[in-house]
């Protein structure tokens, strides 16, 4: 990880540092929320000297109130922060002062008790089928070289067949989907939590189609899916050839790679599947999350009612 300036003491320092080493090693978060947390406790260090006047100790945090908090969350609110980044950013604090908390050094309570900002309720917007089936084609690519072009249709299509997140899918080795026999693929999603995925034959087909193309040598241990050059395929190429495709297709900005997952879990409840199985697919902890889709395919009943029932 990148080092940065941490404005806060030798004993704070070190217990953050700590935190941080934790989450990868003993929770298995993964990088981008350890990341996300680093980014985050840092942000509020530098708010805290500038608040108390000098770089703030293992002592001035364990003098932490609610309003001290609340003042931190409100500065980021007037820096343009939104909701989404402002809870995440408390709870990344309230999981550095629960670790501080565990060794006795500060009492957490205070920021327990505290409420996160309230989060605006969107609903995911997926791709219609017609839409989606025509992004994940062979067909419909616009790389020029045939193994990329394949290669492309071959992600995408896990992501729509399969529900996979990009970096679940980024992150399969050759010895993944190595034939067109196996039916389940074991995913490795966030947290290190494995779940398994049936595969359809369509996003089977397609994998074939890019390895019998691919220049390179697909190792069993290494990345399946490879960039032009041979090393690792980065998501950011993806999401690049998606803007094009969206593009290309007069597609909304909604249309990325990780609404090909929500097309997915919607098209799915749209054609009957429950919320239980769709949960387990998509690998979320909670059903509460899964339960999001409901709304989406409320909504798109209600325009049929509206655009079809002589009343409306």
């Amino acid at each position: 990880m990148e080092q940065f300036l941490i404005p806060a003491g030798p004993d704070l320092q070190k217990a953050r540092a700590d935190w941080l080493a934790a989450l990868a090693g003993e929770r298995r978060l993964s990088p981008a929320t350890v990341e996300a947390y680093e980014r985050d406790t840092r942000q509020f260090l530098h708010f805290m000297t500038g608040y108390n006047g000098g770089a703030p100790g293992i002592a001035d945090i364990a003098a932490l109130k609610p309003v001290d908090l609340r003042a931190f969350l409100a500065r980021r609110r007037k820096d343009g922060v939104g909701a989404r980044s402002l809870g995440r950013g408390l709870a990344g604090i309230r999981s550095f002062l629960r670790f501080l908390e565990r060794r006795g050094l500060v009492n957490a309570a205070g920021a327990a008790a505290m409420r996160a900002p309230k989060q605006p309720k969107s609903l995911p917007r997926p791709l219609t089928a017609r839409d989606a089936r025509t992004v994940v084609s062979a067909e419909g690519q616009l790389a020029d070289e045939p193994w990329i072009a394949a290669r492309n249709a071959a992600v995408l299509t896990l992501l729509y067949g399969c529900g996979l997140r990009i970096s679940e899918a980024l992150a399969l080795t050759g010895s993944d989907l190595a034939d067109e026999s196996g039916t389940m693929l074991r995913v490795t999603g966030k947290g290190g939590k494995t779940r398994l995925a049936p595969v359809l034959p369509a996003a089977l087909r397609a994998v074939a189609e890019y390895r019998r193309l691919c220049p390179f040598h697909l190792d069993a241990d290494g990345p399946l899916f490879r960039g032009a050059r041979g090393g690792p395929l980065r998501p950011e190429i993806v999401q690049r050839e998606m803007v094009r495709l969206r593009s290309a297709l007069g597609l909304p900005d909604s249309a990325t790679p990780h609404a090909l997952r929500h097309s997915f879990a919607t098209h799915l409840l749209a054609g009957g599947g429950d919320l239980r199985t769709i949960q387990e697919l998509l690998g979320h902890a909670s059903l509460s999350t899964t339960q999001i889709y409901t709304g989406v395919d409320t909504a798109r009943l209600l325009d049929i009612y509206d655009a079809a029932h002589p009343r409306a």
